[in-house]
């Protein structure tokens, strides 16, 4: 499937930090096709980078939706070895071992926050297309390196912010964009919030964990439950940012949908906070952050249920996973006029990402918006971090005139991981 240039195996084994022996594989009879089954050529070959609750989910999804599975890679032997088994694939320890193999199409990367770009990153310059949940990056440099490496490669990438794929989601932005709300002055975005907690006393590491390369690029501590998600490790910042994006994805990315705040002008950026001072868990909880945009846009961002409004002078229109309102109500009979803003279409999350590798188009979720809407929870995070308003700059890509909190723009990585 996969017609563009690549590294050879070993050239990428070798150029990747902590090079591996990638195992060998076989050519079965299926690749030659059957009655039943398309030849090797016309099919989507994928693998899973991560295969707990969620990725699990999310492989089923792209697997259903024509994805041929052959691969699985997870720190945890049982994870992997169970997945195998499921797909007669190949289990790995290393996720270099299993993006060096040459009949491999894309993967989907389900993986600790902390590892969503390195692996994103790594699967791109290996010549495969990815799917990654969400969050992106764990600080706004790894989103902006990820958007470099995806276009620099030419792949196709897919967020998992799978309300791109809800046909209500597609008609409100497309009523926002199409001006049916008259000019926007105002948007709030709500999204679920963290959770205080997780123990911080050491343990053992459990058998067939392989707790070194769970950690990855996160900084080294004592293994205290995290990877069995005991109290949440997404909740912890050494290894994420917390539900304000883990969450905020979903919400801030049919924002992003429906308004270009990156094309907004300069924002001025301030928020509040909690953060917990005992347990592992210490991520921003409870925030309240309001931009201003330079054009006189206003938002909020809080945390509540998942939910996206955009107010404009004629109207609001508000949009959650479960539905759309507005006000006034005769805005939903709206029937949009060939002429109107037209949204890409997507009636499946993972069929979308399939069929955009067949075709080498963006898919509904594209790295661009990705970052957009990635980039609106990290410049929150830091401007209540930082305690003061922060100004942000789109189109230069930097914080304006504040060198401490432009240091929080990128983090450092535990050795030999590099981006």
């Amino acid at each position: 499937m996969n017609k563009s240039k690549t590294v050879t195996r070993r050239d990428f084994v070798r150029g990747v930090a902590g090079a591996a022996v990638a195992a060998p594989y076989v050519i079965t009879s299926n690749a030659l096709g059957s009655a039943d089954v398309p030849p090797a050529s016309e099919r989507v070959t994928i693998g899973l980078i991560g295969c707990g609750g969620r990725g699990s989910g999310v492989f089923r999804n792209i697997i259903g939706s024509g994805g041929q599975p052959i691969a699985v890679c997870d720190s945890w032997e049982n994870r992997r070895e169970r997945w195998a088994q499921q797909i007669k694939g190949t289990p790995y320890a290393d996720f270099r071992e299993m993006l060096a193999r040459d009949d491999l199409d894309a993967v989907a990367v389900a993986s600790t926050d902390c590892w969503h770009v390195h692996h994103t990153v790594a699967a791109a310059k290996a010549g495969k297309d990815v799917y990654c949940e969400k969050p992106l990056g764990v600080c706004i440099r790894e989103d902006l390196i990820c958007r470099d490496v995806i276009r620099r490669y030419d792949r196709v990438f897919q967020y998992g912010t799978q309300q791109r794929s809800s046909a209500h989601c597609r008609y409100g932005c497309e009523l926002v964009r199409s001006g049916y709300i008259g000019d926007v002055k105002e948007l709030l975005v709500i999204a679920p919030d963290s959770n205080p907690g997780g123990s911080s006393k050491p343990q053992p590491v459990p058998e067939g964990l392989d707790y070194d390369m769970w950690l990855g690029p996160a900084p080294w501590q004592p293994y205290c439950g995290q990877a069995t998600g005991g109290g949440g490790w997404w909740h912890d910042y050494d290894y994420a940012i917390g539900f304000i994006a883990g969450w905020g994805a979903h919400p801030l990315d049919i924002l992003q949908w429906g308004y270009d705040t990156h094309l907004a002008g300069q924002w001025e950026v301030e928020g509040t906070a909690s953060i917990p001072e005992t347990g592992r868990n210490n991520v921003v909880m409870k925030w309240d952050v309001n931009i201003g945009f330079a054009n006189g846009v206003k938002m909020e961002f809080r945390p509540g249920p998942n939910y996206t409004q955009f107010t404009g002078t004629e109207g609001w229109i508000g949009i959650s996973r479960g539905g759309i309102k507005a006000d006034p109500p005769s805005l939903l009979e709206i029937k949009l006029k060939p002429d109107d803003v037209h949204l890409p279409e997507s009636r499946n999350h993972g069929g979308n990402f399939i069929e955009s590798v067949k075709n080498r188009q963006d898919a509904v979720s594209n790295i661009d918006d990705a970052v957009r809407s990635d980039v609106i929870s990290h410049v929150s995070d830091i401007a209540i971090r930082m305690g003061r308003k922060i100004v942000w700059d789109p189109a230069k890509k930097e914080i304006i005139g504040d060198e401490q909190a432009t240091r929080k723009l990128t983090r450092a990585y535990r050795e030999p991981w590099r981006l």
